[in-house]
């Protein structure tokens, strides 16, 4: 009968330690990536999985909390601060995973099959496409595409976020409020654009498409849409972009062209990233609450860990705008 391979045979075949080989294959940290893949090589190759399995269907718990993301961006930086943050006393470690680029849309239930039940205890999902996903462990959606589906969800008032930044430009006398929008398939982007019109409409502004371009989020195409904007006979004094890195490619844009801000062009973005205050000038933004985002969907799972009853299933987090350098009122034209 052949025997069965055990941890020391994998340890042994990849040239590293017992214990490397426990961190690798359960996603914890102090392990480097050529390690891990070597590793898990090594796991497939002497076909240790179901020794994996079964050891993980023993203890039932792993120690580990995943956070899937569809890249590694400042926002889903910003997000997994938070989560590491809130877990740094709970005695969970944190997995980062993201599987997007390769599997597209519906990444998130590919990658719930990989990593539940063997290597993580909970799942938060960062901006996931589907929201209507089920697996073998707690599930918790931060700023999912869709709204609210059958998992507990935490988000920003983008709504109202958008709104602020309107109002704020209105009130320093701009009348001509250009937008860059985000991507048509966000909600939350979404919802940014409409707050946007009806930050207009508060302020007895009459909505004019011609100064509305979509950014999708991506600094390329945000600065296709501000060249457009900006080569109008009529341009706007001022710009609002549903993210921040939209928002610095407009004053890239602007700077460009011979136009300084904010003397001739005023901006605004939303997130505050760390990027935005370390921008010369600084950059004028919505803050939504990022860490605290991920704070708050590590909240909710350890809730459902502890097998108790969420007191609600949808947090929506406030905004807030944070005036600095990109921003002034019009120049008399």
């Amino acid at each position: 009968m052949t025997r069965r391979p055990t941890i020391h045979d994998v340890a042994a075949a990849a040239g590293v330690s017992v214990a490397t080989v426990s961190k690798a294959v359960n996603g914890r940290y102090g392990v480097s990536p050529e390690t891990v893949s070597r590793v898990l090589d090594a796991v497939k190759t002497l076909g240790y999985e179901s020794s994996l399995v079964a050891s993980s269907m023993r203890s039932r718990r792993t120690g580990v909390i995943g956070v899937l993301v569809a890249d590694i961006e400042p926002f889903s930086a910003e997000i997994l601060k938070g989560v590491g943050g809130a877990l740094s006393d709970t005695g969970y470690d944190l997995l980062a995973y993201t599987g997007a680029r390769r599997d597209g849309e519906g990444w998130e239930r590919r990658s719930l099959s990989r990593l539940s039940g063997t290597l993580i205890d909970a799942a938060i999902i960062v901006t996931p496409t589907v929201v209507n996903v089920s697996g073998e462990v707690p599930i918790v959606a931060i700023d999912p595409h869709t709204g609210r589906g059958d998992v507990p969800t935490v988000e920003s008032d983008s709504y109202t976020g958008a709104q602020q930044a309107v109002h704020y430009l209105a009130q320093l006398g701009h009348r001509r409020i250009g937008f860059i929008a985000g991507r048509p398939d966000l909600r939350s982007a979404g919802a940014r654009a409409s707050g946007y019109r009806a930050g207009l409409a508060a302020a007895g502004i009459a909505f004019d498409p011609a100064l509305v371009g979509v950014g999708r989020y991506a600094q390329d195409v945000a600065r296709e849409a501000a060249e457009a904007m900006l080569s109008l006979d009529d341009p706007p004094t001022a710009v609002f972009a549903a993210n921040d890195l939209s928002a610095l490619s407009i004053i890239e844009v602007a700077g460009a062209r011979g136009l300084t801000v904010p003397d001739d062009l005023s901006v605004v973005g939303f997130d505050d990233v760390p990027e935005a205050a370390r921008a010369q000038p600084a950059l004028t933004t919505v803050r939504q609450p990022m860490k605290r985002l991920g704070a708050e969907a590590v909240r909710m799972v350890l809730t459902l860990l502890a097998g108790d009853t969420l007191p609600e299933t949808h947090i929506e987090l406030r905004t807030r705008l944070v005036a600095r350098g990109t921003t002034a009122p019009p120049r008399v034209r």
